[in-house]
């Protein structure tokens, strides 16, 4: 899983026992030869998919870390490509690789940008965002995009009950719960807290539109259904008033050469 450039069980050991944000300030060095930067066969799934539906202006890549997702919007945008993170160390990471995206360092509950987008993307992000937190995030991004805009997403189908990968999951969640119920600062790391049924209502009460793309590149399981779907939310309404922001991370913007 860990490529031998990657990091070390001492050095995942004291990332997880940081915040998120220090925790991946570092990892980002090593981040992307682990398992959890996202694979090109899904960034290639997700611009496949998206591609009939452009194309696109302006694009921005919610939580880009090292930037791994910026070639989708490379590819699917005419206009500038942004990504924002509040990981100072995966942004200069992302900078180093993609030297003509602009790169933005702040909080993801509360973006520092109106009606800026006509495209958003996100890639395993959001196990790091409470249930509760949710509404506001699909909020900043509604306030993000232009009218009209469209916010998409992979969003795999859940393991089958009692399959390895369920009880992989299921205990990872149950230590972190453990770790974050005994260890501060907490680090929010849930696989199985982003489900369709909720993001559909979040997204709908946040003034998207929503429907579900199947990628079909990334096949079917057997009994037929999408191994993995592509959320499809369009800001077509005003959003409904949502639960004041924190306070953003402190902020900083490089011209066409960010994170």
């Amino acid at each position: 899983m860990f490529t031998p450039r990657g990091p070390s069980l001492r050095e995942l050991t004291v990332q997880a026992l940081s915040s998120v944000e220090h925790g991946y300030d570092l990892l980002a060095s090593k981040f992307d030869e682990t398992p959890f930067r996202t694979s090109d066969r899904l960034l290639e799934a997700v611009t496949d998919t998206l591609r009939p539906l452009g194309p696109f202006g302006a694009g921005l890549d919610l939580c880009c870390g090292t930037g791994a997702g910026l070639p989708v919007l490379d590819a699917l945008c005419t206009g500038r490509t942004t990504g924002v993170d509040f990981s100072a160390g995966m942004l200069a990471e992302a900078r180093a690789a993609h030297p003509a995206a602009d790169l933005v360092r702040a909080d993801a509950l509360a973006l520092p940008f109106a009606g800026a987008f006509d495209l958003a993307v996100s890639f395993g992000a959001f196990g790091h965002f409470l249930p509760a937190q949710q509404t506001r995030l699909f909020a900043q991004v509604h306030t993000a995009l232009r009218p009209g805009g469209t916010f998409a997403f992979p969003l795999p189908a859940p393991p089958r009950v009692g399959s390895p990968l369920w009880w992989t999951l299921l205990g990872f969640d149950g230590a972190m719960r453990v770790r974050n119920a005994l260890w501060r600062p907490p680090f929010v790391m849930y696989y199985r807290t982003f489900r369709l049924a909720d993001v559909r209502a979040g997204l709908t009460g946040a003034g998207f539109a929503v429907e579900t793309l199947p990628m079909e590149s990334l096949g079917r399981r057997e009994d037929g259904s999408p191994r993995c779907r592509m959320v499809v939310a369009r800001r077509t309404a005003e959003r409904r008033a949502a639960p004041a922001a924190p306070r953003a991370v402190t902020a900083g913007v490089t011209g066409r050469a960010r994170p």
